[in-house]
């Protein structure tokens, strides 16, 4: 176990890097996940893993250090 790293390695995701803005875009004006994975074409957690991912760190919910 020493020296391996365990867990599956990170991958590609064209298809949500592609449509990041559009759903960081869709979430300031509002709009729920649902609405916008229907609209889009994509699952609800895929916009959640989107904005999870691409959104700033508020200053409130940072790692204290």
């Amino acid at each position: 176990m020493r020296g391996k790293q365990l867990g599956r390695r990170m991958g590609q995701r064209p298809k949500s890097d592609r449509l990041a803005p559009r759903v960081l875009a869709l979430i300031a004006e509002g709009r729920s996940y649902r609405w916008i994975a229907r609209d889009l074409g994509i699952s609800k957690d895929t916009v959640a893993d989107v904005v999870q991912r691409f959104r700033p760190i508020e200053p409130s919910r940072r790692p204290v250090e």
